[in-house]
């Protein structure tokens, strides 16, 4: 069993049957939810995966994931019941980050990270989602992060590109040359 296929199918369905029912856009809401949530806390795999829970207690925890204390949608539920019911709860995160890929490649919007080793202001983090915008041609999603391990400067993931200006970088790129050259006199 390949599980992107399977996965893709699933997405694909989900995605056709929100654009009949006009509710994806509640759709992707509740599935970029989702997918905090499975990043955020990766016992919720383990936890779907587990085959002590029965399916009743599954289906409240993925909705509790998704919306929280709010209902979930019909369309939701319904896409859940049958996920459960066709055990395929171990592949709802490929799904979820499938359907999104859908939804954003439908919408045409653009997905950028940005990881600093400080916090950035607000009006750079706006010039950055606007400055990508432009460039992509499409709205943005554009997710800040701290990580002070790469000492300075910035990363700026972009759909499937990567700008690397960390110091950290630099500093690893400096001494593979200091050890090549090294190599090179020996």
């Amino acid at each position: 069993m390949d599980i992107g296929i399977v996965s893709m199918r699933y997405a694909k369905a989900l995605m056709e049957y929100a654009k009949s029912m006009g509710t994806e856009d509640a759709l992707y809401k509740e599935f970029c939810m989702l997918d905090r949530s499975f990043r955020k806390h990766p016992d919720l795999r383990m936890a779907l995966e587990n085959p002590i829970l029965t399916i009743r207690e599954k289906f409240a925890l993925i909705c509790t994931a998704a919306v929280g204390d709010a209902p979930a949608s019909r369309e939701f539920a319904r896409f859940m019941a049958l996920v459960l019911k066709n055990r395929r709860e171990n592949l709802l995160q490929y799904i979820c980050l499938s359907f999104l890929d859908l939804y954003r490649k439908d919408k045409h919007i653009g997905v950028g990270r940005l990881i600093t080793a400080v916090p950035v202001s607000r009006e750079v983090r706006e010039r950055i989602h606007d400055s990508a915008s432009a460039l992509l041609h499409a709205s943005m999603e554009l997710q800040t992060e701290v990580d002070s391990s790469i000492e300075g400067g910035f990363i700026f993931d972009i759909n499937d590109f990567r700008l690397d200006a960390s110091i950290a970088t630099q500093l690893k790129k400096v001494k593979q040359q200091f050890i090549d050259k090294n190599r090179r006199i020996v």
